[in-house]
């Protein structure tokens, strides 16, 4: 088993049904355009690596910005995943999603004294610090709580991920992380700090990786440096491998790795690492469950192009937009005729909302369902509210039934934080 094969499989749409619910009542129901996520592949997804990484004392943290859905992270937290969070805002949904607080770990270049303050303040378990006025930071709010934070250095390796240029974070030009001779730094003067415990090491080089290369190459720097540090007499008590399994955006063209060699991977190039090890996939786990259903609204004949004008936008998906990404598009009704070409493009005042050029589909028709796969990560994570449109609703179903996991957005809470300038003040 590939760890996407079983997926596909268990979400094929083409009668029109996903996990025994009609799609077209639920489109008629609650109104496109509309986010659905199937439960059980998530869940098929989260037992597929918990059976490789069988017998390693592993923790599996589930990066919340691939999808933040606080149902999401509730299968997650059911199933005893952590999270990896860069923010305070997902602090917060994790720990109400029910993720118990160790089991949290603190990524991102950026964090404030706030943000560690509140993260101190709940308890998680492990800050992973990418730069050294960080680590002085964390020092110093620590000890104005009275806490001791664990830590681990986030190790810039240099790798070549292999992938996107804008979803590459390990090579040294890339604002992530910290370079091997600076993390060796860190450890050296690490008496001093008197609040931190560092003892841990993080690497996470990219995502939507496609190949285990480069991140055999990254663990092989790594797992150097944590022997280095041991004979030096460091305690080494936390590897992080990071993320970034690659999914099936392309059929035919993605090929997914197996989930059973990254497994192996891991465990051939820690033998003998004593401690813990952390991983934090977030794409691999959510991206093939979810699904954006959209409806036709006009066919549009150019003078060079014809266009399918659909009534989702980039503000649903921008993946298109921002990484001229590939998502399968297929109509849930499929005319026996043969197949158009067309432009796929949404509402937005923007030439880049186009989710597809010269692709061709079955011949399609105004008020036709579509189906725009593979959108559980960076979908609903990355929506936006331009051109004033309302985040899209969100449901998740199981064996033959929906819950609608977040309503569609009105326009009155879409403008509650906004206000005429009457109250003038001066600073």
């Amino acid at each position: 088993m590939t760890g996407t094969t079983d997926l596909a499989e268990a979400v094929c749409a083409d009668d029109g049904r996903l996990e025994g619910v009609d799609l077209r009542v639920l489109a008629q129901r609650l109104g496109t355009p509309l986010h659905v996520y199937s439960a059980p592949a998530i869940g098929a997804r989260i037992r597929a690596l918990q059976t490789a990484l069988r017998g390693q004392d592993a923790l599996i943290c589930y990066a919340v910005k691939a999808n933040s859905n606080l149902a999401v992270l509730g299968l997650m937290a059911d199933a005893g995943l952590g999270a990896d969070i860069v923010s305070a805002g997902e602090l917060q949904r994790s720990l109400r999603a029910g993720i118990p607080a160790g089991r949290i770990v603190f990524s991102g270049v950026a964090k404030s004294a706030d943000e560690i303050g509140d993260a101190l303040a709940a308890g998680i378990g492990r800050f992973n610090v990418e730069s050294k006025d960080e680590l002085r930071l964390l020092q110093d709010v620590a000890a104005a709580r009275g806490a001791v934070a664990r830590a681990s250095v986030r190790v810039n390796p240099d790798v070549d991920a292999l992938t996107h240029a804008k979803i590459s974070t390990g090579k040294s030009e890339n604002k992530f992380g910290v370079g091997i001779d600076e993390a060796r730094e860190w450890f050296a003067d690490s008496t001093r700090l008197t609040h931190v415990r560092l003892d841990g090491l993080h690497v996470h080089i990219g995502s939507q990786m496609l190949c285990l290369d480069p991140i055999q190459l990254a663990l092989q720097r790594v797992a150097a440096l944590w022997r280095e540090l041991t004979s030096s007499g460091y305690a080494i008590n936390s590897i992080d491998v990071g993320g970034g399994l690659g999914v099936r955006y392309r059929d035919g063209q993605d090929q997914p790795v197996s989930v059973q060699d990254y497994a192996e991977v891991i465990r051939k190039t820690l033998d003998g690492f004593g401690g813990r090890i952390l991983l934090e996939p977030g794409r691999w786990l959510v991206a093939e469950a979810g699904f954006l259903l959209t409806r036709v609204l006009r066919i549009k004949q150019g003078r060079q192009r014809r266009f399918l004008v659909v009534d989702a936008a980039m503000t649903e998906l921008v993946r298109p937009s921002l990484y001229d990404a590939w998502h399968e598009i297929v109509p849930i009704l499929r005319r026996p005729l043969p197949p158009q070409i067309y432009d796929v493009v949404g509402p937005v005042c923007e030439s880049s909302d186009t989710f597809a050029v010269d692709r061709q589909l079955p011949p399609c028709e105004p008020g036709d369902l579509l189906m725009i796969k593979t959108t559980g990560a960076y979908g609903a994570a990355m929506a936006s509210n331009y051109n004033s449109r309302p985040l899209a609703v969100e449901v998740l179903l199981e064996r033959g039934r929906y819950a609608v996991v977040r309503r569609r957005q009105t326009l009155e809470e879409m403008i509650a934080g906004e206000q005429p300038a009457r109250n003038w003040e001066c600073a």
